[in-house]
């Protein structure tokens, strides 16, 4: 589980954005901080792995308390979550070290893309950590783990839902082998004719590769697996 520490000066912004985490497979919430200092006790307190965090906050802003954990040696990821949207202040994000930054207002789908996206950052440098040194080919891996994991949520077709781009993504990450339209729709629990609706699409925009199975019958089966796993 990936453990999430949410930061936000309003309680009811905080309570929606920790439903919203919980909603997610494989994320939990550990608690939610309403200042800076809230948040830094509760890291201090308790392990997460990753904070969403405000810009905004009563006592300090969200920029310098993320650049005073960074001091104090605190290594924990950090995504802005904040309606923040003047250019120095992402620019100040991206420098001190924000992974991502989510513009208030956003809806499920929006913090869903961006811990997708985190999800496949953190597969892609545990994939590449036990070597000890990363070629180029490994650290574009690891530069390109969020643009990866999100860009199949954009330009969908009409009827398209990014929703189930990241079920069926997260089925296929999840599969050791290629799956067919038919495993995918169980696990997914989807109908055969949406998996292979979606599969189809992902397919052509290069974001699931496709492989033919031939059986005693001759006559292949499709099978996919997602482009970016492993």
């Amino acid at each position: 589980m990936i453990d999430v520490l949410v930061v936000d000066d309003d309680f009811h912004v905080a309570e929606i954005n920790a439903a919203y985490v919980s909603q997610v497979p494989g994320f939990r919430v550990t608690g939610c901080a309403h200042t800076a200092a809230q948040a830094l006790a509760a890291l201090e307190r308790t392990h997460a792995d990753l904070v969403l965090l405000d810009h905004y906050l009563p006592d300090e802003n969200g920029l310098s308390l993320l650049r005073r954990l960074r001091q104090l040696g605190h290594r924990t990821d950090v995504i802005m979550v904040t309606a923040a949207r003047d250019v120095t202040t992402i620019q100040d994000a991206m420098r001190s070290g924000a992974l991502q930054y989510l513009v208030k207002p956003f809806g499920f789908s929006g913090l869903r893309a961006k811990l997708d996206g985190y999800v496949a950052l953190r597969r892609t440098v545990e994939g590449v950590s036990g070597r000890g040194e990363a070629g180029q080919e490994q650290v574009d891996r690891i530069f390109g783990a969020f643009r990866t994991a999100e860009s199949p949520h954009t330009e969908l077709p009409k009827g398209h839902s990014a929703a189930t781009v990241g079920l069926i993504r997260r089925v296929l990450d999840a599969a050791r082998v290629p799956l067919s339209a038919h495993e995918v729709a169980t696990r997914a629990g989807v109908s055969r004719s949406t998996a292979q609706r979606y599969l189809k699409h992902l397919e052509r925009s290069g974001h699931i590769i496709l492989t033919l199975k031939y059986g005693d019958t001759g006559r292949p089966e499709h099978r996919y697996r997602w482009a970016a796993a492993g």
